[in-house]
């Protein structure tokens, strides 16, 4: 609980995330790779990264954002340290100038795998 609170993402199966959000996927489309934090979802599938976004306070109002890796330009991942709670993930689009995502990864995530699975969709 303290690191929903905090903002940490933890890491979702792909099948509960396609029993969820299975509507927002084309033809051929899986998802690959999921994370939580705390209302808000971002997966990594086969062609894109989707960002699910839960406004207000009912949670009513949904935004669906999707990034196609090819208008990745980069990334950069800083790791957890001694100390930190956190590692966390930035993503540039096109030839933005600040990180257009940010998302931060609890302890429990092997944050090596989420760069390397990036890394080779991105490249």
């Amino acid at each position: 609980m303290f690191n929903k609170i905090l903002g940490n993402a933890s890491q979702v199966s792909s099948e509960q995330l396609s029993e969820k959000y299975g509507r927002l996927l084309t033809d051929n489309e899986q998802i690959e790779l999921g994370f939580k934090l705390f209302r808000d979802v971002f997966m990594f599938t086969n062609k894109r990264l989707v960002l699910i976004d839960v406004q207000g306070l009912t949670g009513s109002k949904v935004e669906y954002k999707s990034l196609p890796y090819k208008s990745i330009s980069r990334f950069s991942l800083e790791t957890a340290g001694t100390f930190d709670l956190d590692a966390e993930l930035k993503i540039w689009i096109s030839s933005e100038n600040i990180p257009s995502v940010s998302k931060k990864f609890n302890k429990s995530i092997n944050v090596y795998e989420v760069q390397k699975f990036l890394a080779s969709k991105v490249m």
